[in-house]
């Protein structure tokens, strides 16, 4: 009698350094749980770090049903191996495969030996067994969710790609080669610095590998000892280095007024900001202007950033930044360093204000958005922050009087823009939300698909009416190809009756509408219209829309329901922004867990959700699970857009029976030149896919391949530019934000594209 085999597994790659071994790759059992363990090559089992994360890819090339965290990265240390090979087991309650490496190789790919029970001695072959069923695949899990030091992890991957000194000869030479050569002006408040963190600073400004700078050094310091510092590094005429200057100033004006100082005496053509305790990657100036080559039009040029300790030599917490956000800079300052701006932009706003001195840096940026939209981002680590016992990168509340300042900032620029906001402090240093207030009350349809699962549609209505406070609502149930009884009575329930008739009226789908009145006033008007051909969403909305009377349309998943009572207020202040064309909400796992906020293109090899399974409350990666941000999609289990603008882009692409319609309606949207906003203010439950289900069977499984392989031909230079609203640095294999794998690859579109090839070679023969 044959084993029924329920893991599936692969490893991807592996490696090894003088202190620890890694191994990155995904386990799926049908059974459940899959746990890993690790043998060494005398069959001895050895503590390993297990790291599990999600695996879009995956999920959709099983068509699982129940999250699994599929995707993973195992570490064991050096130490603990002995002999030449290692061995990698992957087990359920059903069976255990393994996969063998060959330690006597630098890197290789794993070889897959099966049967299990022909390698080991049966002792070890059931000591898996036994761990689960002593303990429980509870605490197998929890085990395996032990994360590796990422500050390690991360601190080894920049010393890596760190620019070198013959990197930098290079540089020297093609700066040296560009059209446009604007002098950059790097302003510095000085005040009682750390000498040994100035020298550091200096040195990597006089390191610089772009030449044409000038840096303008303010010194409010109350002591001498800074003055005395610089006067004997740059002789006490500071003739050493003309492109030093510096000036002390009679009295200490604060962070703004010794800024505001040092700009004064910049001559450059563009103004860069840094602050006296940190340190510049000394290839800053050469991806700065080099960007600015590509594109002279840019008024703005920003760069990430990271923290490193108060020795300079360790760095960890990167900040990968998106391309410029304005909503999430109004949500939080991103930007932060490096920021370098064009001159006479900083003339036009005048420079820093004293009255916002502890968040005077966001109030800047704010001030520069309104002047000037051609901003520009560097996506490399060029800034280190430095953490101190003083400073804000170790300790946030020696700034507490900052939360004030950068609510005053944000007031003066919601009132400069014209938008009438109230804002919320999140709890979260420093990050507010916005609510926009909405006006003239426009009327919202709500268009609800639906097909039987009574309960599942009351709830979701239910929580509509019960707990919505706005009022202007349509809501049309576009009932396909229901077969319960207990459906249409709910219909009934719904309408009062009235569509009764066009139930077995015959009618096309293009033709059949029933239920409710047309009414005057603010309360929800119900109605159900009925589209009797094969399932197909895009068609489904598209259907319902047409009878839509609203001027926004909500598209609504039967399976949610709604958790914060202002969630329509919450996406329609945003969408009756002209700049706006769509908007999102963040969608909760009944554990209250995140089952969406925000659409990454490009995750999975197609787009996917990042961030999923974290809890409720967390901040996310660059907070982008709290903050107010522009993404490039939102998904249609709830999407707000105008109604102008679905009609402009002739709505959903029908051609996608069932996925990836949304994402392409919000690129759709995107085209047009309208941003897409994820408001995590507004909150749903989401009992995911409940009505249609997944893709459980083969028939829908080749469907989906299908339809990825639409969307990325349809949007191949969009995947191949990347989402703007992510980081290249950032992984698209899995959706937890970790650092990018060299070579990440998606083994769904692999096994696409390898069909496709195997086609295209028959066709030929």
């Amino acid at each position: 009698m044959s084993r029924t085999h329920t893991i599936s597994a692969h490893i991807d790659r592996w490696e090894k350094s003088s202190t620890e071994i890694s191994v990155t790759g995904w386990a799926y059992s049908a059974a459940g749980t899959c746990e890993i363990r690790v043998l060494d090559g005398n069959q001895r089992e050895i503590p390993a770090i297990v790291r599990r994360s999600r695996r879009i890819d995956i999920d959709r090339l099983f068509s699982i049903k129940e999250r699994q965290d599929t995707g993973f990265n195992l570490y064991v240390q050096r130490g603990e191996v002995t002999g030449r090979k290692m061995y990698v087991i992957f087990a359920d309650a059903n069976e255990q495969q393994l996969f063998q490496i060959n330690l006597l190789k630098e890197q290789s790919a794993a070889v897959r030996t099966l049967p299990f029970a022909d390698w080991f001695k049966p002792s070890t072959w059931a000591k898996g067994f036994r761990y689960v069923f002593n303990n429980g695949g509870l605490k197998a899990l929890r085990r395996d969710q032990q994360a590796p030091s990422e500050q390690v992890q991360y601190d080894a991957w920049f010393k890596k790609q760190r620019v070198t000194e013959e990197q930098l000869t290079a540089q020297r030479e093609a700066a040296a080669a560009f059209v446009n050569r604007p002098k950059i002006s790097i302003a510095i408040p000085l005040f009682n610095t750390n000498l040994k963190y100035l020298d550091v600073l200096l040195d990597s400004i006089e390191g610089q590998s772009y030449e044409n700078w000038e840096l303008c050094l303010a010194d409010g310091s109350t002591e001498g000892a800074v003055e005395m510092h610089l006067k004997a590094r740059y002789q006490p005429d500071f003739s050493k280095d003309s492109r030093i200057r510096y000036q002390r100033l009679k009295e200490n004006a604060g962070i703004a007024g010794n800024t505001n100082a040092a700009l004064e005496m910049a001559s450059g053509d563009y103004n860069m900001l840094s602050d006296h305790d940190d340190v510049i990657e000394k290839d800053a100036l050469y991806e700065i202007v080099k960007l600015l080559n590509a594109d002279p039009s840019l008024d703005i040029v920003y760069t990430d950033e990271d923290l490193t300790d108060e020795a300079g030599e360790h760095f960890r917490s990167p900040r990968f930044k998106p391309d410029f956000n304005i909503d999430l800079l109004r949500s939080i300052n991103y930007i932060c360093h490096l920021f370098c701006i064009r001159t006479s932009v900083m003339h036009e706003i005048g420079g820093f204000r004293s009255d916002c001195d502890g968040a005077q840096d966001w109030d800047l940026f704010l001030r520069c958005t309104e002047q000037t939209k051609r901003i520009g981002h560097v996506p490399k680590i060029l800034y280190h922050w430095r953490e101190s016992e003083s400073s804000t990168a170790r300790n946030p509340e020696s700034k507490t009087y900052a939360i004030a300042s950068a609510r005053k900032a944000l007031e003066g620029h919601y009132r400069r823009c014209g938008l009438d906001a109230e804002l919320h402090y999140t709890d979260i240093f420093i990050m507010y939300q916005a609510k926009l207030r909405v006006h003239d009350n426009p009327k919202v349809s709500i268009l609800i698909p639906n097909k039987d699962n009574r309960d599942v549609l009351k709830t979701c209505i239910d929580s509509i009416l019960e707990k919505s406070t706005f009022r202007n609502l349509e809501i049309l149930v576009i009932e396909n190809n229901s077969t319960e009884e207990e459906t249409f009575r709910y219909y009934e329930e719904l309408t009062g009756g009235k569509n009764a008739e066009t139930q077995s009226g015959g009618k096309s789908a293009e033709e059949e509408l029933s239920g409710g009145q047309e009414t005057e006033g603010t309360e929800p008007v119900i109605r159900v219209l009925y589209y009797k051909d094969k399932f197909n969403y895009a068609k489904i909305n598209n259907f319902g829309a047409q009878y839509a009377t609203g001027d926004y349309l909500l598209l609504l998943n039967n399976d949610t329901e709604v958790i914060t009572p202002d969630w329509i207020e919450q996406m329609l202040g945003y969408c009756q922004r002209e700049d706006v064309g769509a908007a999102g909400a963040k969608l909760l796992y009944p554990d209250e867990t995140v089952q969406h906020c925000g659409v990454v293109v490009g995750v999975g090899g197609f787009a996917g959700h990042v961030l999923t399974g974290k809890l409720r409350e967390d901040a996310g990666y660059m907070g982008r699970l709290r903050a107010i941000y522009d993404v490039s999609a939102v998904t249609g289990a709830c999407l707000m857009i105008k109604r102008s603008i679905f009609e402009e882009i002739g709505g959903l692409d029908e051609n996608l029976t069932v996925a990836l319609n949304d994402i392409d309606l919000c690129l759709k949207v995107r085209e047009t030149g309208a941003l897409i906003v994820q408001n995590p203010a507004a909150e749903l439950f989401h009992y995911e896919s409940k009505s249609r289900g997944y893709e459980e069977t083969p028939e829908k499984h080749e469907r989906f391949k299908k339809e990825i392989k639409y969307f990325r031909d349809k949007w191949k230079d969009v995947l191949e530019a990347g989402d703007p609203y992510y980081n290249p640095n950032l992984s698209l294999m899995y959706g937890d934000c970790r650092l990018r794998e060299e070579a990440e690859h998606f083994d769904i579109v692999g096994e696409i594209e390898d069909r496709d090839e195997f086609t295209e070679k028959a066709n030929d023969e």
